[in-house]
Protein backbone atom coordinates (compact mmCIF):
# COMPACT_ATOMS: atom_id res chain seq x y z
CA UNK A 1 0.00 0.00 0.00
CA UNK A 2 1.37 3.18 -1.07
CA UNK A 3 0.58 6.72 -1.47
CA UNK A 4 3.75 7.72 -2.91
CA UNK A 5 6.23 6.51 -6.10
CA UNK A 6 8.40 4.41 -5.04
CA UNK A 7 10.66 4.96 -7.42
CA UNK A 8 10.28 8.70 -6.88
CA UNK A 9 13.43 11.00 -6.63
CA UNK A 10 12.14 14.14 -4.70
CA UNK A 11 15.07 16.15 -3.74
CA UNK A 12 14.85 16.35 0.10
CA UNK A 13 18.88 16.38 1.10
CA UNK A 14 18.81 19.51 -1.40
CA UNK A 15 16.80 21.53 1.05
CA UNK A 16 18.61 20.73 4.16
CA UNK A 17 19.93 23.94 5.06
CA UNK A 18 16.39 24.98 4.69
CA UNK A 19 14.79 22.56 6.93
CA UNK A 20 17.77 22.36 9.59
CA UNK A 21 17.77 25.88 9.90
CA UNK A 22 14.01 25.81 10.46
CA UNK A 23 14.44 22.88 13.13
CA UNK A 24 16.88 25.01 14.75
CA UNK A 25 14.61 28.26 14.81
CA UNK A 26 11.96 26.28 16.32
CA UNK A 27 14.02 24.72 19.46
CA UNK A 28 15.03 27.91 20.15
CA UNK A 29 11.66 29.76 20.26
CA UNK A 30 10.57 26.58 22.47
CA UNK A 31 13.23 26.74 24.80
CA UNK A 32 12.27 30.79 24.82
CA UNK A 33 8.58 29.75 25.48
CA UNK A 34 9.26 27.28 27.90
CA UNK A 35 11.50 29.97 30.27
CA UNK A 36 9.39 32.73 29.65
CA UNK A 37 5.54 31.33 29.52
CA UNK A 38 6.54 28.32 31.15
CA UNK A 39 4.18 25.04 31.10
CA UNK A 40 0.83 25.35 32.54
CA UNK A 41 1.17 22.62 35.23
CA UNK A 42 -2.12 20.79 36.32
CA UNK A 43 -2.76 19.82 39.77
CA UNK A 44 -0.41 16.98 39.39
CA UNK A 45 2.15 19.35 39.49
CA UNK A 46 1.12 22.16 41.59
CA UNK A 47 -0.47 20.89 44.48
CA UNK A 48 -4.15 21.30 45.48
CA UNK A 49 -7.30 19.24 46.88
CA UNK A 50 -8.58 16.56 45.71
CA UNK A 51 -12.76 15.22 46.10
CA UNK A 52 -13.68 11.59 45.51
CA UNK A 53 -17.67 11.71 45.27
CA UNK A 54 -19.86 8.25 45.37
CA UNK A 55 -23.44 8.48 44.12
CA UNK A 56 -25.64 6.07 44.35
CA UNK A 57 -27.03 6.11 40.96
CA UNK A 58 -25.71 6.46 37.30
CA UNK A 59 -23.84 9.80 36.89
CA UNK A 60 -22.87 12.11 33.83
CA UNK A 61 -19.10 13.88 34.35
CA UNK A 62 -20.97 16.73 32.30
CA UNK A 63 -23.45 17.34 35.10
CA UNK A 64 -21.25 17.26 37.69
CA UNK A 65 -19.08 19.93 35.76
CA UNK A 66 -22.24 21.90 35.62
CA UNK A 67 -23.32 22.13 38.94
CA UNK A 68 -19.62 23.37 40.01
CA UNK A 69 -19.62 25.37 37.35
CA UNK A 70 -22.58 27.15 38.83
CA UNK A 71 -21.19 27.25 42.30
CA UNK A 72 -18.66 29.45 40.96
CA UNK A 73 -16.00 26.69 41.60
CA UNK A 74 -13.29 27.73 38.83
CA UNK A 75 -11.93 25.22 36.68
CA UNK A 76 -12.71 21.93 38.19
CA UNK A 77 -11.18 18.82 36.71
CA UNK A 78 -13.38 15.74 37.01
CA UNK A 79 -12.59 12.38 36.09
CA UNK A 80 -14.45 9.34 36.13
CA UNK A 81 -13.12 6.42 39.00
CA UNK A 82 -14.07 2.80 38.69
CA UNK A 83 -17.37 3.22 37.18
CA UNK A 84 -20.43 5.20 35.96
CA UNK A 85 -21.13 6.32 40.40
CA UNK A 86 -18.18 7.47 41.28
CA UNK A 87 -16.08 10.87 40.25
CA UNK A 88 -12.80 12.31 41.21
CA UNK A 89 -12.86 16.36 41.45
CA UNK A 90 -9.57 18.22 41.83
CA UNK A 91 -8.73 21.83 42.75
CA UNK A 92 -5.77 23.61 42.10
CA UNK A 93 -5.29 26.14 44.92
CA UNK A 94 -5.92 30.14 44.62
CA UNK A 95 -3.19 32.54 44.03
CA UNK A 96 -5.33 35.03 44.86
CA UNK A 97 -4.76 37.76 47.96
CA UNK A 98 -8.31 37.24 48.74
CA UNK A 99 -8.12 33.60 48.79
CA UNK A 100 -4.84 33.72 50.73
CA UNK A 101 -6.56 36.05 53.28
CA UNK A 102 -9.75 33.95 53.94
CA UNK A 103 -7.74 30.69 54.46
CA UNK A 104 -4.59 32.54 56.85
CA UNK A 105 -4.04 30.59 59.68
CA UNK A 106 -5.86 27.15 58.43
CA UNK A 107 -4.20 24.24 58.43
CA UNK A 108 -3.97 21.76 54.93
CA UNK A 109 -7.02 19.83 56.58
CA UNK A 110 -8.78 22.68 57.55
CA UNK A 111 -8.61 24.06 54.13
CA UNK A 112 -9.26 20.88 52.53
CA UNK A 113 -12.23 20.79 54.38
CA UNK A 114 -13.79 23.59 53.49
CA UNK A 115 -13.27 22.93 49.70
CA UNK A 116 -14.96 19.62 50.22
CA UNK A 117 -17.78 21.64 51.80
CA UNK A 118 -18.32 23.67 49.19
CA UNK A 119 -17.89 21.13 46.56
CA UNK A 120 -20.33 18.67 48.24
CA UNK A 121 -22.67 21.82 48.68
CA UNK A 122 -23.13 22.09 45.01
CA UNK A 123 -23.47 18.94 44.13
CA UNK A 124 -25.91 17.67 46.92
CA UNK A 125 -27.90 21.12 44.96
CA UNK A 126 -28.58 18.85 41.62
CA UNK A 127 -27.94 15.56 43.25
CA UNK A 128 -28.96 14.43 46.74
CA UNK A 129 -27.84 11.29 46.41
CA UNK A 130 -23.78 12.65 46.11
CA UNK A 131 -22.04 11.31 49.12
CA UNK A 132 -18.35 12.52 49.86
CA UNK A 133 -16.20 9.46 49.83
CA UNK A 134 -12.53 11.16 50.45
CA UNK A 135 -10.57 14.40 50.53
CA UNK A 136 -6.84 14.63 49.89
CA UNK A 137 -4.42 17.86 49.63
CA UNK A 138 -1.61 17.33 47.25
CA UNK A 139 1.39 19.65 48.23
CA UNK A 140 3.63 21.32 46.04
CA UNK A 141 6.68 19.32 47.22
CA UNK A 142 5.20 15.96 45.63
CA UNK A 143 4.57 17.58 42.44
CA UNK A 144 8.54 19.39 42.15
CA UNK A 145 9.60 15.59 42.85
CA UNK A 146 6.92 14.69 39.76
CA UNK A 147 8.66 17.15 37.43
CA UNK A 148 12.27 15.93 38.46
CA UNK A 149 11.24 12.50 37.51
CA UNK A 150 9.60 13.39 34.39
CA UNK A 151 12.68 15.11 33.23
CA UNK A 152 14.91 12.29 34.56
CA UNK A 153 12.62 9.70 33.01
CA UNK A 154 12.65 11.54 29.70
CA UNK A 155 16.67 12.21 29.25
CA UNK A 156 16.65 8.30 30.57
CA UNK A 157 14.21 7.18 27.61
CA UNK A 158 16.91 9.39 25.05
CA UNK A 159 19.65 8.12 25.95
CA UNK A 160 18.71 4.13 25.81
CA UNK A 161 17.84 5.22 22.42
CA UNK A 162 20.94 6.40 22.01
CA UNK A 163 22.51 3.42 23.26
CA UNK A 164 20.64 0.81 21.05
CA UNK A 165 21.04 2.75 17.86
CA UNK A 166 24.85 3.00 17.92
CA UNK A 167 24.75 -0.67 18.83
CA UNK A 168 22.14 -1.66 16.15
CA UNK A 169 23.48 0.51 13.23
CA UNK A 170 27.10 2.90 14.06
CA UNK A 171 27.59 6.48 16.20
CA UNK A 172 26.67 8.15 13.41
CA UNK A 173 22.83 7.17 14.07
CA UNK A 174 23.12 7.85 17.11
CA UNK A 175 23.89 10.93 17.44
CA UNK A 176 21.32 12.04 14.80
CA UNK A 177 18.73 10.03 16.52
CA UNK A 178 19.58 11.99 19.77
CA UNK A 179 19.76 15.30 18.41
CA UNK A 180 16.34 15.09 16.38
CA UNK A 181 14.36 13.66 19.56
CA UNK A 182 16.08 16.45 21.67
CA UNK A 183 14.26 18.88 18.83
CA UNK A 184 10.80 16.32 18.97
CA UNK A 185 10.91 16.57 22.45
CA UNK A 186 11.83 20.53 23.02
CA UNK A 187 9.33 21.59 19.71
CA UNK A 188 6.34 19.52 21.23
CA UNK A 189 6.79 21.36 24.24
CA UNK A 190 7.32 24.53 23.37
CA UNK A 191 3.73 24.38 21.09
CA UNK A 192 1.99 23.26 24.80
CA UNK A 193 3.71 26.39 26.48
CA UNK A 194 2.65 28.67 23.49
CA UNK A 195 -1.25 27.66 23.66
CA UNK A 196 -1.03 27.26 27.42
CA UNK A 197 -2.18 23.84 27.52
CA UNK A 198 -2.75 22.40 31.22
CA UNK A 199 0.67 19.90 31.93
CA UNK A 200 -0.07 16.92 33.49
CA UNK A 201 0.66 13.13 34.27
CA UNK A 202 -1.06 12.33 30.86
CA UNK A 203 0.50 14.79 29.37
CA UNK A 204 3.65 13.99 30.49
CA UNK A 205 3.01 9.88 29.77
CA UNK A 206 2.21 11.55 26.11
CA UNK A 207 5.53 13.16 25.98
CA UNK A 208 7.37 9.64 26.57
CA UNK A 209 5.05 7.98 23.99
CA UNK A 210 5.98 10.87 21.20
CA UNK A 211 9.67 9.93 21.82
CA UNK A 212 9.36 6.22 21.46
CA UNK A 213 7.04 6.96 18.25
CA UNK A 214 9.53 9.62 16.77
CA UNK A 215 12.40 7.18 17.16
CA UNK A 216 10.42 4.22 15.47
CA UNK A 217 10.09 6.60 11.85
CA UNK A 218 13.73 7.20 11.87
CA UNK A 219 14.53 3.57 13.00
CA UNK A 220 12.45 3.09 9.41
CA UNK A 221 14.51 5.33 7.45
CA UNK A 222 18.08 4.24 9.19
CA UNK A 223 17.57 0.53 8.30
CA UNK A 224 16.60 1.65 4.92
CA UNK A 225 19.80 3.92 4.27
CA UNK A 226 22.04 0.80 5.86
CA UNK A 227 20.29 -1.13 3.22
CA UNK A 228 20.73 0.61 0.43
CA UNK A 229 24.34 1.49 1.05
CA UNK A 230 25.35 -2.21 1.43
CA UNK A 231 23.35 -2.88 -2.09
CA UNK A 232 25.07 0.03 -4.12
CA UNK A 233 28.26 -0.70 -5.66
CA UNK A 234 28.99 3.32 -5.96
CA UNK A 235 27.04 4.95 -3.07
CA UNK A 236 27.47 8.38 -3.12
CA UNK A 237 25.99 9.49 0.65
CA UNK A 238 23.47 11.61 -0.58
CA UNK A 239 21.97 9.87 -3.48
CA UNK A 240 21.67 6.77 -0.96
CA UNK A 241 19.95 9.09 1.47
CA UNK A 242 17.86 11.02 -0.44
CA UNK A 243 16.28 7.54 -2.04
CA UNK A 244 15.94 5.68 2.12
CA UNK A 245 13.51 8.87 2.79
CA UNK A 246 11.71 8.16 -0.76
CA UNK A 247 11.34 4.70 -0.93
CA UNK A 248 10.01 5.14 2.88
CA UNK A 249 7.71 8.30 2.20
CA UNK A 250 4.71 6.65 2.03
CA UNK A 251 5.14 4.28 5.25
CA UNK A 252 5.69 6.92 6.89
CA UNK A 253 3.01 9.16 6.40
CA UNK A 254 0.66 6.40 6.55
CA UNK A 255 1.52 5.24 9.63
CA UNK A 256 1.65 9.36 11.19
CA UNK A 257 -2.17 9.59 9.43
CA UNK A 258 -3.50 6.50 10.96
CA UNK A 259 -1.87 6.84 14.26
CA UNK A 260 -3.23 10.50 14.08
CA UNK A 261 -6.57 9.47 13.33
CA UNK A 262 -6.48 7.11 16.18
CA UNK A 263 -5.38 10.26 18.72
CA UNK A 264 -8.60 12.12 16.96
CA UNK A 265 -10.71 9.32 17.72
CA UNK A 266 -9.37 9.64 21.65
CA UNK A 267 -9.82 13.34 21.44
CA UNK A 268 -13.21 13.65 20.40
CA UNK A 269 -14.60 9.93 22.26
CA UNK A 270 -12.30 9.36 24.85
CA UNK A 271 -13.43 12.17 27.18
CA UNK A 272 -12.06 15.42 28.93
CA UNK A 273 -9.23 13.47 30.92
CA UNK A 274 -7.47 11.80 27.93
CA UNK A 275 -7.59 15.46 25.96
CA UNK A 276 -3.74 16.36 27.23
CA UNK A 277 -2.71 13.19 26.02
CA UNK A 278 -4.10 13.21 23.01
CA UNK A 279 -3.41 16.78 22.04
CA UNK A 280 0.00 16.21 22.66
CA UNK A 281 0.19 13.36 20.79
CA UNK A 282 -0.79 14.54 17.62
CA UNK A 283 1.61 17.25 17.96
CA UNK A 284 3.67 14.76 18.22
CA UNK A 285 3.56 12.91 15.38
CA UNK A 286 3.53 16.36 13.35
CA UNK A 287 6.80 17.12 14.66
CA UNK A 288 8.48 13.97 14.44
CA UNK A 289 7.43 13.01 11.41
CA UNK A 290 8.61 16.52 9.83
CA UNK A 291 11.98 15.59 11.63
CA UNK A 292 12.10 12.25 9.79
CA UNK A 293 11.89 13.59 6.90
CA UNK A 294 13.36 16.90 6.84
CA UNK A 295 16.08 16.93 9.60
CA UNK A 296 17.25 13.57 10.72
CA UNK A 297 18.89 12.21 6.80
CA UNK A 298 21.01 15.88 6.59
CA UNK A 299 22.42 15.67 9.87
CA UNK A 300 23.61 12.15 9.16
CA UNK A 301 25.20 13.63 5.54
CA UNK A 302 27.13 16.09 7.60
CA UNK A 303 28.08 13.89 10.23
CA UNK A 304 30.11 11.75 7.03
CA UNK A 305 28.43 8.51 7.06
CA UNK A 306 29.45 6.17 4.26
CA UNK A 307 29.53 2.67 2.69
CA UNK A 308 32.74 2.53 4.47
CA UNK A 309 30.89 2.71 8.49
CA UNK A 310 28.17 0.09 7.91
CA UNK A 311 30.45 -2.56 5.76
CA UNK A 312 31.55 -5.83 7.60
CA UNK A 313 35.18 -5.51 8.79
CA UNK A 314 36.37 -9.13 9.04
CA UNK A 315 35.56 -12.35 7.29
CA UNK A 316 34.97 -13.63 10.27
CA UNK A 317 32.10 -11.89 10.21
CA UNK A 318 28.59 -14.64 9.17
CA UNK A 319 27.26 -12.04 7.29
CA UNK A 320 30.18 -11.16 5.01
CA UNK A 321 30.53 -14.86 4.81
CA UNK A 322 27.15 -15.38 2.99
CA UNK A 323 28.06 -13.19 0.75
CA UNK A 324 29.67 -14.38 -3.34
Amino acid sequence: MEIFNHNANVPFLRMRKVSVAIAILLMVASVVLIFTRGLNYGLDFTGGISVEVKYANTIDIGDVRKALDEAGIENPVVQSLGGSRQVVIRLQPKDDKAAAAATAGQSESARADKVAADVMAALKKERPDAALSSRNFVTAQVGDELKSDGSIAAIFVIIGIGIYLWIRFERRFAVAALLTEVHDTLVTLGVIALVQREFDMTVLASVLAVIGYSINDKVVVFDRIRELFRLARKADPEEILNRSINTTLSRTIITSLFTGITMAALYFFGGTAVHGFAITMLIGIVVGTLSSIFVASPILLWLGVSKKDLMPQTRDNPELARRP
